[in-house]
């Protein structure tokens, strides 16, 4: 028979021991996510760039908050791409691009994300290719991150286009 006040303890250890993984799967679940703009006068044919500071839902990676500690080998698990304004944007428009993220004065920078051949008549929404070789434990810890994505363009567009890059994140427990 078990007493009362081992119970709540038994409890207590239980849910201690699943915080790690309850903030791995809490961090994997909401992606950072990046407005690009890109605008009518950009160049058709020529390396352009386009930067963002990245936001999450849950933006509190830091050390001294929400259990971050506890998590780690912090990688990219997907990609994506989509038109926000005008929602119809055609994504074919462009014939390339990299996905780069870094801290915000632009350092420690690494590529997340690329797709070299985008069909011209790819819509308003791709998935792209990911690169997850690089941990990046530090870069989300930062107070705030900087999206940079360099594409070359291949027809013009009459308006500025907004683009919305998402990218989900995955982690482990740490132990």
């Amino acid at each position: 028979m078990i007493k009362k006040p081992v119970f709540p303890l038994l409890v207590a250890i239980l849910f201690l021991g699943s915080c790690a993984m309850l903030q791995s799967v809490v961090k994997s679940t909401f992606p950072y996510t990046a407005t690009m703009v890109i605008p009518a006068s950009a160049k058709v044919d020529e390396a352009q760039i386009a930067i963002s500071t990245g936001n999450s839902f849950d933006q509190d990676f830091t050390k001294d908050g929400n259990n971050a500690n506890k998590i780690s080998e912090v990688r990219i698990i997907s990609a994506k791409l989509e038109s926000k304004d005008p929602s119809d944007y055609n994504i074919g428009n462009i014939a390339s691009l990299r996905v780069y993220m870094g801290k915000s004065d632009g350092s420690e920078e690494v590529m997340v994300a690329i797709r070299k051949d985008i069909q011209p008549n790819a819509g308003n929404s791709i998935v792209l290719d990911i690169d997850n070789s690089h941990f990046l434990d530090v870069l989300v810890r930062e107070p705030s991150v900087r999206i940079r994505m360099v594409y070359r363009l291949r027809k013009a567009a009459a308006t500025d286009a907004s683009l919305k890059v998402s990218l989900g994140i995955g982690s482990y427990p740490s132990n």
